[in-house]
């Protein structure tokens, strides 16, 4: 047991986790905006130690640095676990007389903590992914002003972040491209083995989607890319993650969710799209979508095996008359109706 009071534990743990593995920063190389954010704290607020921490499961990560040279600390022993617990800006005036921190071995050895304030990095999603702190070693305290001028440095670290983020992002519709759909993919499918929890994914795109370009233009294919979204959308959950993979071609993985449970979302996005409205409804074409869902089983390698299996069932889908659902687990490939329920 460690010789100081446990973190507590943020409500919204294992999201906000998520949220951060999905920002794309854990582990990245030195970013100079975020080096010139902390300098310029400890400039503004005149301490010889200022981060950007980023509260993982097990440890702070450090992608930014003023006056400290080490990378990571563990979360056990970070005053930002404390921080992120809340949305306000932690002030300790003097760690040797909190009871939270007067024996950790951030206090009682290097680097001699005396005085901390951090401010949340709130994401767009709500999530506190970690701090913009300052550090003294000796007590000392922030007047109003200051704090603000904090919070508002913090601001610009999470501007950085989602600036970031949104660079892995498709610039029409919003979702995780390709190359980030693949990456956080294997992420999560490492997860689900850890936890030993189900993970599906359902890849689908949308039928004959060339006629809409090529009839009424790039603008409406565009609209009815967004309205096709905001429709699978209002289906997932929090957790789940939403990719655009190609032109017309999307993909949903679906952590902690079973391969049947899977199916029953993917049909109510298939029935969805199927009663959409749109530039074409007074022609002869009809909106709708052909997908494939399966399952993590154990002999899959890696998220690869996952996505190509999807994409087995997908193309099994369009080679049974497309706007249907169907899915392949283990070699297997089970069609499952558009028209009807699942069983």
């Amino acid at each position: 047991m460690p010789p100081f009071p446990d973190y507590p534990i943020p409500a919204d743990e294992e999201q906000r986790l998520r949220d951060l593995q999905r920002h794309g920063v854990l582990d990245s190389p030195d970013d100079p905006h975020l080096d010139r954010i902390v300098d310029l704290a400890a400039a503004v607020l005149a301490m010889p130690i200022a981060l950007v921490s980023l509260v993982d499961r097990d440890r702070q990560w450090f992608p930014a640095r003023h006056g400290l040279e080490t990378r990571q600390t563990p979360r056990t022993m970070a005053f930002c676990a404390h921080t992120i617990a809340a949305d306000d800006v932690l002030v300790v005036p003097d760690a040797l007389l909190d009871e939270r921190f007067a024996n950790n071995p951030l206090v009682q050895g290097e680097p001699g903590v005396r005085f901390y304030a951090g401010a949340p990095l709130q994401s767009a999603e709500g999530h506190n992914l970690g701090t913009l702190c300052v550090i003294d070693r000796r007590p000392r305290q922030l007047d109003p002003p200051q704090v603000a001028q904090l919070r508002q440095l913090a601001e610009l670290v999470m501007r950085e972040l989602e600036l970031r983020r949104h660079s892995s992002l498709c610039p029409v519709t919003g979702l995780v491209n390709r190359g980030s759909f693949f990456c956080l993919g294997e992420q999560e499918l490492q997860q689900a083995r850890r936890d030993g929890r189900p993970l599906s994914l359902f890849n689908f795109d949308i039928d004959d989607f060339r006629q809409i370009n090529n009839r009424w233009g790039h603008q409406a294919g565009d609209q009815v890319l967004l309205d096709v979204c905001h429709l699978a959308a209002r289906r997932l959950r929090p957790q789940d993650l939403f990719g655009r993979i190609g032109d017309e071609e999307f993909a949903v993985l679906m952590p902690d969710c079973t391969e049947q449970a899977a199916l029953v979302i993917a049909e109510a996005i298939r029935a969805d799209v199927a009663a959409m409205t749109g530039v074409f409804s007074q022609s002869d074409y009809h909106l709708h979508i052909s997908g494939g869902v399966t399952g993590l089983v154990a002999a899959d390698h890696g998220f690869a095996d996952l996505f190509y299996r999807a994409d087995q069932a997908l193309y099994l889908a369009k080679g049974n008359g497309r706007d249907q659902i169907a899915r392949v687990l283990g070699g297997a490939g089970h069609a499952a109706s558009g028209t009807g329920p699942i069983r």
